[in-house]
């Protein structure tokens, strides 16, 4: 009996121990279990993190405008231009119908516009002379500076240009030297004045315009700007070179007073409007068929206008 007992207890025993080792291997299986990494292999590692997107960014601030479109008085310098030179009186100057400081409405004046008729008067000078050169400049410019104006106004070197023969215009660097002179002038005077400076007309159109006129050319004998009116009817290849040489002149005049113009921050330069309009014969004096009409002014004046008070 005690050997049949002692066999049951070892049965007993062992089936025990398989049913827990049963049991066991059930309670583990389908668990996920970690892997063990390969001998030489790289650890895993997480994925980093999203990072949130780079603002755009802020544009630079625009650099302040010195300009102001507005100016509260208004000083002219340069020739018979300006002064309306046979505008509304033969061989004479009619400065109420410039196209600067003017006060006739039909001409609505630059200063008309920017000041009212209430303030030209007593905030706006003209101080420009007829038959002046660029050399006369630094001179008017003196005076304009005396004044204080808030925007001075330059229509200079036609009459650079106008001499008896091509031999006696101007040259190009004592152009530049006036002009650079009578910049520095103002600006001893006025440091913060406002310059606007008119490109020199082109005295090939003004030609070309006037020569159909019998009366014209009549006038233009007397000497009116020879080196380019001279033998106004002449074609041929010699008055052609003529002409182109004064007109080659007036070019180069033009580009000194936009490359001067240019290094001061508070000159504006027409950028050539006045050397590109093309008057018609209504817009020229009926008495020399050169000069601006009263018409041919108020389309100066509309020219600066609206340079002035471009933003």
């Amino acid at each position: 009996m005690r050997g049949r007992r002692g066999i049951r207890t070892a049965v007993a025993t062992a089936t025990a121990a398989l049913l827990c080792a049963g049991a066991l291997s059930g309670c583990t299986a389908g668990e996920p279990t970690e892997k063990t990494p390969e001998a030489g292999a790289a650890p895993r590692t997480a994925p980093p993190a999203p990072t949130a997107p780079k603002a755009a960014p802020e544009p630079a601030p625009k650099p302040t405008s010195l300009w102001d479109a507005s100016p509260a008085s208004v000083a002219a310098v340069g020739d018979s231009v300006t002064r309306a030179f046979d505008a509304c009186a033969i061989l004479a100057d009619c400065p109420e119908s410039s196209w600067a400081t003017g006060t006739d409405t039909a001409v609505n004046s630059l200063a008309l516009r920017l000041l009212g008729p209430e303030k030209v008067a007593t905030r706006s000078w003209n101080l420009a002379r007829t038959g002046a050169r660029m050399a006369e400049l630094p001179e008017q410019m003196a005076v304009a500076a005396a004044e204080r104006p808030e925007l001075v106004t330059v229509m200079m070197g036609a009459n650079d240009a106008c001499r008896a023969t091509p031999d006696l215009m101007t040259p190009v660097d004592d152009f530049r030297t006036h002009f650079e002179t009578a910049l520095a002038r103002l600006r001893k005077g006025a440091p913060k004045a406002q310059v606007y400076v008119a490109s020199v007309p082109s005295l090939m159109h003004l030609w070309s315009t006037g020569r159909v006129s019998p009366m014209g050319l009549e006038v233009w004998k007397l000497g009116v700007c020879g080196a380019m009116l001279a033998d106004a009817t002449d074609l041929s290849a010699a008055a052609e070179r003529r002409r182109a040489e004064v007109q080659d002149r007036v070019v180069a005049y033009n580009r000194v007073l936009a490359e001067v113009c240019a290094k001061d921050e508070r000159c504006r330069y027409d950028g050539g409007a006045v050397f590109g309009f093309r008057f018609d014969t209504g817009q020229l004096s009926p008495w020399d068929f050169f000069h601006p009409s009263r018409d041919g002014q108020a389309r100066l004046a509309e020219l600066a206008y609206r340079r002035i008070t471009a933003e």
